[in-house]
């Protein structure tokens, strides 16, 4: 089967083969002709699946007829995250070049004024995160009677993050008569109620088992232990033919501190998590696409749909709180087709985890080496301890003219500080072997 196949307009089907693309991927060809037919849609994919160009591609043919006014968009793309919004409106820009079709995008982190003037002149596709929507909303500043097209991307992850009742007032804005497309990974009871409340006798495809991994990612559990963690990240970095890698982290601060690290030794890494800016974390992206840093480490802000063709690598630092991540972390690698490698670093602490990944993806992950232990410091031979008593002899000046040399410790910014869980207080005289970052 060829896009030629699906019902798309010929400039359409010419701006997708100038991207590259010649068959469409599984969900694209059972999606995109319901979509045309001007039907609701349930789809469950996993990440890296095409799933955006299945809406994205019936979309750009459907409001090709028709002309946008003020203040009042003709569809509404609703993404849990900046990053997410900013790569369907990148779909669009790929897509639609030669349809002239207007399009804003609604996200935090960026000037207002400048979406509201996008609004004001009328759009034809809004792609919004739903925090911004509603505070636009509440301002006056925009009209959804008009919007016939709605989707809810990512829909679990929205429900991770507690967008559920901003969807539901949403919905009640837009007309009772109209398309809706809902896509998730996995659909959970709070979803399915979602749809069934939404949508109208949608039909559902689903192009992979609920929270399936990819079986074009080659997984392996790296057995380790917290304090020799990043000897043995940086050990798999050099081992591995890794030409790109997303390394992922469960906490911003180690982020920052991870990052910071694998510079010291050498490597090209770049960062991204929730405490920077929209701008910030966009030149993060743009520097790992253009191979000015072959490494990003990454908090689960980035877990999520961003596509960036050609990562060869996925390594879970810390394994994820929720079993669901894990899938959607190693789903940045193997993508259209292609193999990918992920390694997962396991300490003693993560039985549990890793058990519950194991039985949501219903696989045994393989596991390689033994737990990798810090050498211990080898303690210094007791003192013999000299008890002084209050009255000191004749000689106390010259036991004290001679005290034993305190070791010398290393500057603080030149070693690492361990896990976040870790001890922050001062660390043991008898401990200061082995830390280096």
């Amino acid at each position: 089967m060829t896009f030629a196949d699906l019902g798309l307009s010929d400039e359409l089907l010419r701006a997708v083969s100038e991207s590259g693309y010649t068959e469409p991927t599984p969900i694209q060809a059972q999606a995109i002709p319901p979509v045309l037919m001007m039907k609701d849609l349930i789809g469950i994919a996993q990440t890296g699946t095409g799933k955006t160009a299945s809406f994205v591609l019936p979309m750009i043919d459907i409001l090709a007829h028709g002309r946008s006014r003020a203040r009042m968009p003709r569809s509404l793309i609703l993404e849990p995250t900046r990053e997410l919004a900013a790569q369907v409106a990148e779909n669009f820009e790929k897509y639609g070049k030669y349809h002239k079709l207007s399009m804003a995008l609604l996200i935090g982190g960026v000037n207002m004024s400048d979406q509201i003037a996008a609004l004001e002149k009328g759009v034809d596709v809004l792609i919004a995160t739903p925090g911004r929507l509603m505070d636009l909303f509440q301002r006056g500043k925009i009209l959804l009677s008009g919007c016939s097209i709605l989707v809810i991307d990512e829909a679990d992850r929205m429900l991770d993050m507690g967008f559920i009742p901003d969807i539901e007032e949403i919905c009640t804005k837009l007309p009772a008569t109209r398309q809706t497309l809902l896509f998730s990974a996995t659909m959970p009871a709070p979803i399915k109620k979602l749809a069934d409340k939404f949508l109208s006798n949608p039909k559902q495809i689903e192009v992979a088992r609920p929270a399936s991994a990819n079986a074009l990612i080659d997984q392996k559990l790296v057995e380790t232990s917290t304090r020799a963690k990043r000897e043995t990240l940086r050990g798999l970095l050099r081992a591995e033919d890794v030409r790109t890698a997303i390394i992922f982290s469960n906490r911003k601060t180690t982020v920052r501190e991870l990052t910071e690290s694998l510079r010291r030794h050498g490597f090209k890494a770049g960062q991204i998590h929730g405490d920077m800016e929209q701008p910030e974390r966009l030149k993060e992206l743009d520097r790992f696409k253009s191979g000015e840093i072959n490494i990003l480490v990454a908090s689960d802000v980035a877990a999520r749909g961003l596509d960036i063709k050609g990562v060869s690598h996925v390594f879970n630092y810390d394994v994820p709180w929720h079993p669901d991540d894990y899938v959607h972390r190693i789903g940045r690698t193997g993508r259209a087709g292609a193999t990918g490698s992920a390694f997962t670093l396991v300490t003693a602490e993560d039985a549990e985890a890793i058990e519950a990944i194991e039985k949501l993806t219903g696989q045994m992950i393989p596991r390689i080496g033994k737990p990798a232990r810090a050498e211990p410091a080898e303690p210094a031979p007791p003192a013999k301890e000299k008890r002084v008593p209050r009255r000191a002899p004749k000689d106390e000046k010259s036991v004290r003219a001679d005290p034993q040399p305190e070791p010398r410790r290393p500057e603080r910014n030149q070693r690492d500080d361990g896990p976040d869980e870790g001890w922050n207080g001062p660390i043991p005289s008898f401990l200061e072997f082995g830390f280096g970052g």
